[in-house]
């Protein structure tokens, strides 16, 4: 979690959201890792899970990877999980938002909520200096 909270702290020092995101193997190695691009790219479906899938690439198959993220999954980034069969997603933050826990338990996705205080303080820093960056992120009001 630790290198995801790293990359949702370079995204937030850039100005934009901060959401990180890392996938590992089950041998602990990095395959990708990514924040938020919303602001840096001006892009609203690169997300911090998204941009680590995007630097994970290309892979025969995503079934023995765990995905580590700052913030509870929003709903592109649940069907993004559920779409390559991610079986593992750990999570740093669900008090700024609850996201899609329960949706991907239902499906057989294993959710481990660690309820970091550094993920949780960071997204609070930033929905309370930006809310409108933070209504914009998650889609609008």
């Amino acid at each position: 979690m630790k290198r995801a909270y790293e990359q949702a702290l370079k995204s937030y020092n850039e100005g934009g959201c901060p959401i990180g995101a890392v996938i590992i193997d089950e041998d602990g190695n990095i395959l990708g890792e990514g924040h938020n691009h919303l602001v840096q790219e001006g892009n609203p479906i690169i997300h911090g899970e998204m941009d680590a899938m995007r630097k994970a690439g290309r892979m025969k198959s995503r079934r023995n990877v765990i995905m580590y993220t700052t913030l509870s999954p929003c709903m592109m980034c649940t069907g993004t999980i559920l779409q390559f069969k991610i079986p593992h997603v750990v999570v740093g933050d669900t008090v700024n938002s609850a996201g899609n826990v329960d949706f991907l338990r239902e499906r057989g996705v294993e959710v481990t909520v660690l309820d970091d205080e550094d993920c949780i303080a960071l997204c609070k820093k930033f929905r309370d200096e930006k809310p409108e960056l933070w209504q914009e992120d998650w889609g609008g009001e």
